[in-house]
């Protein structure tokens, strides 16, 4: 573990800042909370794209883009689309001076289930989120497979996987010729979503049994990666 010179002085970095800094040639993101301080590679692991200007709350900090989350102090991914934590550096704080080093002996863990939280849901263009305190847990159907085979034909196009397999489908109810569904995304703020909805309203309706299909965008339960199929946590690397 090598230290770096001063990066920053307590009297710069206020609590709430943040300061973009360069840490054996890695670029790195210095967080203040209150009179805490973390230091976190500034990438996302699920796209590479900076963390610099994502929200941080609760000890955590979300990719701007996607919403995937990681821990400030262990750099653990807490949530899809990212699977693989960020490394995380060493802060020390000494006579007012910031100084930053490497931290080998750190290496974070992939996204765990326990760490899907939900967070607060957001909107899409053709479809509303509800909450529903009656989804507690998926009903798909038994019999009629050629509804779920259908939705498979839909790939998560961040992580190239059918939605059927990632668990995204809570419910799939047929009546006659209409067809009701009930699905959630790995997360509120993914930008896939009315896509996906769009995709899979598209996909049932071609079946011949299917006149009309509605999909229904719904958040609660939260979706964690437990609901993912044994194939689909493979093809991620989550174990």
């Amino acid at each position: 573990m090598t230290q770096t010179a001063s990066e920053a002085t307590t009297d710069e970095l206020e609590p709430g800042g943040r300061k973009s800094i360069i840490v054996d040639e890695t670029p790195v993101l210095l967080v203040r909370t209150g009179d805490d301080y973390y230091a976190i590679e500034d990438v996302c692991t699920h796209d590479g794209q900076p963390l610099t200007d994502g929200p941080i709350a609760d000890g955590e900090i979300a990719c701007p883009r996607h919403g995937a989350r990681f821990d400030l102090k262990t750099g653990n991914a807490l949530c899809m689309p990212a699977t693989e934590g960020v490394h995380i550096f060493k802060v020390t704080v000494e006579d007012g001076q910031i100084f930053v080093a490497s931290n080998d002996e750190t290496t974070p863990t992939e996204v765990t289930a326990a760490a899907s939280a939900p967070v607060e849901s957001a909107q899409t263009e053709t479809a509303q989120p509800t909450e529903s305190s009656e989804q507690e847990s998926p009903e798909l159907p038994e019999n009629d497979l050629a509804l779920l085979d259908a939705l498979k034909q839909v790939i998560d196009p961040e992580l190239m996987i059918n939605i059927v397999d990632l668990g995204l489908i809570y419910e799939v109810e047929q009546d006659g010729t209409e067809v009701a569904v009930k699905m959630t995304l790995t997360s509120p703020a993914c930008p896939a979503g009315p896509q996906l909805i769009q995709q899979s309203k598209m996909a049932l309706e071609r079946l011949e049994s299917v006149e009309e299909a509605t999909i229904d965008l719904v958040m609660v339960p939260p979706w964690t990666p437990e609901r993912m199929t044994e194939e689909a946590r493979d093809q991620l690397g989550i174990f």
